[in-house]
């Protein structure tokens, strides 16, 4: 280990380490991280990085907060891990604080977002036999297309995106797809089908594109679902948690003095602040009372550890103002972007909500170069999907680092 510390800044080096020994099954950018510190990252020559990424919204709360990273050590010292054949005290105060905080009944914690989708499918199972009285093994969900959750077999199975589902069959049956936005579409499978159980859907695509729906689009979704007896499953793995400016992206998809409940949150990323795996699955009584002891769990599932980070973590997304930071940012990004180039022509279209943003330009090629030119220039990010391009700081922004960083984002446009 002695000799591999003295190659820690060798970029060579450390690049071919993860060639040759590391699976390929992500494309990075050649840039060697090493640290973080709110909105920015460096690389092991120490160049510093505004981080347009933001570990896919997972660090909403900015790059090893030092309240996290003070409740980290103290939990450390205190107890980590122990098995869920006996209670701990942080996972019984993370129940109560989620509790309050996003008024479902109860919270059923897991490590990541792809296992939190797959236990929200697995409720809507339950639910759908010992409730709905659907017969024995005939359960059916439906998903939009261009969905993304995760990569398991249940997630590539409810995926209509080739690079996931290719070569990784036989698929899982019971899985049906509709246009994402298109009521007319849902119903019609809703009234076609009395065995679905469950619609699991984005309140904002983000994979596919940070692709926004309509207004309306929840809000008649959740009708449609009450109508068929149906339950609404909302994955707000990438959405929730401030990143749209508000604790649930779900919430402001309603009409006028109405409020849309999903039956089940699926919350998870933003969670711990990207200080350690968590997530978790909040729904009523009626629902998650059908999970008896033994038929679902997870080793690490709702740790001590864990459970005092994320308390943490959402107490500074309230205290610090982050959701009005996402929105204030938010709207100046795509204010800034649609005044100085879409008028122009230079780019196809700027889109989002609080500091979940795309742009989208007219060849995949244009979007490369943009990619590698923010890079070049001290802003990190990557395309999202074809020709799309993802810009989601951490919403610890600060006036000044949002000028900054919009400098360079425009003045990197202006002269590709």
């Amino acid at each position: 280990m002695k000799g591999l510390r003295s190659q820690v800044k060798n970029l060579k080096t450390l690049l071919n380490y993860d060639m040759l020994y590391g699976a390929q099954n992500y494309k990075p950018l050649p840039v060697v991280l090493n640290r973080g510190k709110g909105v920015y990252v460096y690389d092991v020559n120490d160049k510093k990085y505004f981080d347009f990424l933001s570990s896919y919204s997972s660090v909403n709360q900015g790059h090893c907060h030092p309240r996290l990273v003070e409740t980290m050590k103290e939990q450390c010292q205190q107890l980590t891990l122990c098995s869920r054949a006996f209670h701990n005290d942080k996972l019984s105060l993370f129940y109560k604080y989620i509790h309050d905080t996003f008024k479902y009944d109860k919270c059923l914690p897991m490590n990541t977002g792809v296992e939190a989708c797959e236990t929200a499918i697995k409720l809507a199972r339950l639910w759908g036999y010992k409730t709905k009285k659907i017969a024995h093994n005939k359960a059916e969900h439906v998903f939009p297309l261009n969905n993304f959750w995760g990569r398991s077999i249940a997630a590539c199975s409810s995926s209509t995106d080739p690079s996931c589902f290719t070569h990784f069959g036989p698929f899982l049956n019971g899985f049906h797809f509709v246009e994402y936005d298109n009521v007319e579409q849902l119903e019609l499978i809703f009234k076609n089908n009395p065995n679905i159980c469950s619609y699991m859907m984005e309140p904002i695509q983000g994979e596919a594109g940070i692709i926004i729906p309509k207004s309306s689009y929840l809000h008649d979704v959740r009708k449609l679902c009450n109508k068929y007896n149906v339950l609404l499953i909302c994955d707000e793995v990438q959405t929730g948690l401030g990143r749209t400016g508000s604790l649930l992206c779900s919430q402001p998809f309603t009409k006028k003095h109405t409020t849309v409940i999903p039956d089940m949150i699926v919350l998870g990323k933003a969670l711990t602040g990207g200080m350690i795996p968590m997530s978790c699955v909040l729904a009523n009584n009626h629902i998650m009372d059908n999970i008896e002891p033994g038929s679902h769990g997870s080793t690490y599932g709702g740790n001590p550890l864990a459970s005092a980070i994320a308390i943490e973590a959402v107490d500074i997304i309230k205290d610090e103002e982050l959701l009005q930071n996402a929105t204030k940012y938010g709207s100046l990004f795509r204010d800034t972007i649609h005044d100085n180039f879409i008028k122009r022509g230079l780019i196809k279209n700027v889109r989002g909500k609080g500091l979940l943003n795309a742009i989208e330009f007219n060849t995949p090629e244009m979007a490369d170069i943009f990619v590698t030119r923010l890079m070049e220039n001290g802003v990190l990010t990557k395309i999202t999907r074809d020709k799309t391009v993802r810009m989601c700081p951490p919403l610890t922004l600060s006036s000044s680092e949002y000028q900054e960083s919009m400098d360079i984002i425009v003045k990197t446009l202006q002269n590709i």
